[in-house]
C-alpha cells in the first residue's frame, strides 16, 4: 500500500482511480473530495464511532479485487485500517490518502500534513 498526499491522490483520480471515503455517512455529507464515493468503515452511534463489520463485504460487492482504489478518511487512521483489510481480502491496487480530509496531527495537535480540505483541490459539500 502506498500513502499519497492529496495532490497525488487527485492525480490518480484524474487517471481513473476511485476515491473511497471511509468516514461515516454524517462526516461524508459535511464535505468530501469531489467525485468521492462513501463506503463507511465505521458508523455513528450515540456514544461515538463503532466499527462497521460489513465494510469488506460492501467493498467486495461494489468493486473488483483489481479495482484502482484510493482510500481516505478524516486524518488517515481509518483509511490505513481499511487498506489493510482490503489487502488481506486480496485487493491489489489500493492506495491511502494519508492525511485524509482534515489532515494529520502531531502529538500536540499541530497539523503535520494538510488534508484534502485545506489543499485547494476540488471538494463537494452538502
Amino acid at each position: 500500500m502506498s500513502r499519497l498526499t492529496p495532490e497525488e491522490a487527485w492525480a490518480k483520480m484524474s487517471a481513473g482511480y476511485t476515491y473511497v471515503d471511509v468516514r461515516s455517512d454524517v462526516e461524508f455529507e459535511l464535505g468530501r473530495p469531489a467525485g468521492a464515493v462513501n463506503v463507511p468503515i465505521s458508523r455513528m452511534t450515540p456514544t461515538g464511532l463503532a466499527p462497521d463489520d460489513g465494510f469488506v463485504a460492501a467493498m467486495c460487492a461494489r468493486f473488483a479485487k483489481d479495482a484502482r482504489i484510493i482510500l481516505g478518511c478524516k486524518s488517515g487512521n481509518r483509511s490505513a485500517r481499511a487498506a489493510r483489510l482490503l489487502e488481506a481480502e486480496g485487493f491489489t491496487d489500493v492506495h491511502e490518502q494519508a492525511a485524509g480530509w482534515e489532515g494529520s496531527r502531531g502529538p500536540f495537535g499541530e497539523v503535520t500534513s494538510p488534508g484534502w480540505k485545506h489543499s485547494g483541490l476540488p471538494v463537494e459539500l452538502e
